[in-house]
Formats: structure tokens, C-alpha cells, sequence
């Protein structure tokens, strides 16, 4: 089985090294929830809280969380590919 994950990504679901700290400190982001996808977060919190947890909205921000959430996933398990790589040719 090769390494070639073949995952569509949608626009704006992409995980984010680099994180707006105080916007998710304002936004009341529990440490244990931060992460490279709390910027999503942060968007599906707040439509969360204006529509009073309505399940039947905020379904695109849960979507695209949960697809961030996904492909930070799939890039710690290829990291952790390329690292069996190089710790095996040593």
C-alpha cells in the first residue's frame, strides 16, 4: 500500500500551524480543544451559541471542523510514515 492519500479537501478545512492565540483565548477555546483546526472552531462556536445549539444549523462550520480534524490526522500518520522511514535507513 503506498503513502498517496487521494482525500479531496475542502476550501477552508485545511489545518493551520500558525493560530490567531488571542482570538481563540477570547473565544473561550478550552486548552484541551486547541489545536491546528481551532480556528474552525472558533466559526462553529459562535454560530453554535447564535442559533442556541439548534442541531439543525451550523452544519457547514461542523463540517468543515470535522473535516479539519480528519486531514490533521491524515498528516500525523504520514509524518509518522516519513519518520519510520528514516528511523529504519539508520
Amino acid at each position: 500500500m503506498g503513502g498517496g492519500h487521494h482525500h479531496h479537501v475542502t476550501p477552508g478545512s485545511e489545518p493551520k500551524k500558525d493560530q490567531d492565540l488571542q482570538s481563540i483565548k477570547d473565544a473561550r477555546i478550552p486548552l484541551a480543544w486547541r489545536d491546528t483546526c481551532s480556528h474552525i472552531l472558533v466559526d462553529l462556536n459562535k454560530c453554535r451559541r447564535d442559533t442556541w445549539w439548534n442541531p439543525n444549523k451550523c452544519s457547514h462550520e461542523r463540517h468543515l471542523y470535522e473535516e479539519c480534524e480528519y486531514n490533521s490526522y491524515l498528516q500525523r500518520v504520514e509524518a509518522k510514515v516519513q519518520e519510520d522511514k528514516i528511523m529504519k535507513s539508520n
